[in-house]
């Protein structure tokens, strides 16, 4: 059985600072108990868009017209 663990933005932005200020992704990785792969998603994500926050899942409907995605 997969757990998928949900982190604030903000949580999450902190690791990114922490990180940031040490250099070093592991130490913190290990001290919070979270995967590297993770923390270096975060930061990818981070560089990319300046932000961490999570965008809202596109909702597909279903027209006449065939499906159109709709934000929630």
């Amino acid at each position: 059985m997969s757990s998928k663990n949900q982190y604030s933005d903000e949580f999450k932005e902190q690791i990114i600072k922490k990180c940031g200020e040490t250099g070093n992704v592991a130490t913190q990785a290990r001290r919070y108990n979270i995967s590297t792969n993770t923390i270096h998603t975060w930061i990818k994500k981070y560089r990319q868009t300046g932000s961490v926050k999570t965008l809202p899942k596109a909702e597909i409907v279903r027209t006449d017209n065939g499906p159109e995605k709709h934000m929630k």
